[in-house]
């Protein structure tokens, strides 16, 4: 697989990029939010193969556009933030295809680590009008939160539970080539 990208430590641009959520609302709907304190650094090594992506979540930065909700995700229902300030992925392998590709790596949320595989359209590489080079990515993939231990849920009067247990992870990254603005 060959991505035309510069080997070096490349920096996420996060006024540029964001990692959001949607999960299952009462069986009907569904609620969409992000993660607003992310960090991240790609090490693109020789070969894709050789690269790596490493990325820190602040769990405190959950925002769904509702204070009262927010509060409750980010209390010990949840993220329990107090106890589990980060969430992180660091990545394991690549598959697939230059343009997409799948990123194999490890998701630890609370005190659980997973494999986790996300689906990546590889965006392109370009310079912008002040000189810094810049990578775009797109990322998704499906995670069960129960399997990180976020089990809190509340029974509906017509069946079903509140929460759906399946939570889609969406990623618009922009990454800057270390050294550049």
């Amino acid at each position: 697989m060959s991505i035309e990208i510069t080997p070096g430590t490349w920096t996420l641009d996060t006024s540029h990029s964001e990692v959001g959520f949607t999960v299952r609302h009462a069986g009907i709907s569904k609620v969409r939010g992000a993660f607003t304190d992310v960090t991240g650094t790609l090490t693109v090594g020789e070969s894709v193969s050789s690269s790596k992506v490493e990325a820190i979540v602040k769990t405190e930065s959950f925002d769904s556009n509702d204070n009262n909700r927010d509060a409750h995700v980010k209390g010990a229902d949840f993220f329990n933030v107090e106890q589990f300030p980060e969430m992180t992925f660091v990545s394991t392998g690549v598959a697939g295809s230059p343009e997409e590709f799948e990123l194999l790596g490890e998701l630890t949320i609370k005190d659980t680590t997973k494999p986790v595989t996300f689906k990546v359209e590889f965006g392109g590489v370009a310079v912008d009008p002040f000189g810094a080079t810049r990578a775009g990515f797109s990322a998704t993939t499906q995670i069960s939160r129960k399997e990180f231990g976020i089990t809190w849920n509340a029974a509906l009067e017509a069946g079903g539970v509140l929460v759906g247990d399946k939570v889609t992870i969406n990623i618009d990254s922009a990454f800057v080539l270390a050294g550049q603005n």
